[in-house]
């Protein structure tokens, strides 16, 4: 017969095995959401301007009704307070809505897998963000992350060749948009989901940068080849790719922890380059594998932390 403190211990195992599954499953769904978008702009003359707002405001609107159903007032309390209205329209402009477009953009004009790595830039620069708002200098691990990952999108983005791009300049400048844009995404949001579920953050998030993005670029203007295979696509990246793989990781973050969903969303760029040679038939070179797992070792590297950080 088990006792209480063995029970327990057996559930603990249970709920960090099932938080793992749903990291990595949240992760390998992002990566294959940025694949589909790839196969759409190949095959179907959609365009970021076209996908992106869609994505938006249907996840976004989505998630709303989800929570309105539930608690009407509680879905609209972000709005009362001067400051949060105005956190939640930066970070659906500068965090959600950059972040997404430049990212689909530069899928669009190199391909999911490069799109991908170079957008996990990102960590390196919340590093330096971080010490510059800190004034600390870096731990030696925060170097070491910050020059991997510079290596990496070099050898990505020259093939070790710093005379001439091994991409698009247009292609290397957005991603790292995106990868700029990762950090305000990360870091914006900080204040409002310590008050609110991260979940209804995200999704007045995706319906004010969908929204604008609408306005912008009146999706309902262009010509796309809409058939079966572009709805069965566009709803992946919809339901799969936006909601399941954000709530997914997510709840693993509550269950794991940050550190070990940090360590398991290296499954993203790994599942996006997969799928992307195997699928959309993308050859990558030496180089573009290096320079990959320059920036997975930047990933695994920065989430560790020290002793002097878990004091």
């Amino acid at each position: 017969m088990q006792t209480k403190d063995e029970s327990k211990l057996i559930n603990k195992k249970k709920e960090v095995i099932f938080g793992t599954i749903l990291t990595i499953t949240g992760g390998i769904l992002w990566g294959i959401s940025g694949v589909c978008g790839q196969f759409l702009f190949q095959n179907k003359e959609v365009t970021a301007s076209w996908m992106v707002p869609i994505r938006l405001v249907t996840a976004g609107l989505l998630l709303l009704l989800y929570y309105v159903s539930r608690d009407k007032g509680k879905a609209f309390d972000i709005w009362r307070s001067k400051r949060n209205r105005t956190d939640i329209i930066v970070y659906g402009l500068a965090g959600m809505m950059l972040c997404q477009y430049s990212y689909f953009q530069t899928i669009e004009w190199s391909n999911a897998g490069t799109a991908t790595v170079i957008q996990y830039l990102g960590p390196a620069l919340i590093v330096v963000w971080v010490c510059l708002r800190m004034k600390r200098l870096p731990e030696k691990k925060e170097v070491l992350g910050v020059i991997l990952a510079v290596t990496g999108i070099f050898l990505i983005a020259t093939h070790g060749n710093p005379t001439s791009l091994a991409l698009s300049q247009k292609a290397l400048i957005m991603g790292l948009i995106s990868a700029v844009s990762v950090v305000i995404y990360t870091v914006k949001p900080a204040r409002l989901q310590a008050q609110f579920d991260t979940p209804l953050v995200l999704a007045w998030g995706m319906l004010i940068g969908g929204v604008v993005l609408m306005a912008v670029f009146r999706p309902w203007d262009y010509q796309v080849i809409f058939d079966r295979e572009t709805f069965m696509a566009l709803a992946f990246i919809i339901l799969f790719g936006t909601m399941a793989g954000f709530s997914m990781y997510l709840t693993g973050v509550k269950m794991i922890g940050s550190v070990k969903a940090s360590l398991f969303s290296c499954v993203e760029p790994v599942a996006s380059m997969v799928l992307t040679a195997v699928w959309m038939k993308v050859s990558f070179t030496t180089p573009d594998l290096i320079g990959t797992l320059f920036v997975i070792a930047t990933i695994i590297i920065l989430a560790v932390p020290t002793k002097k950080r878990q004091k």
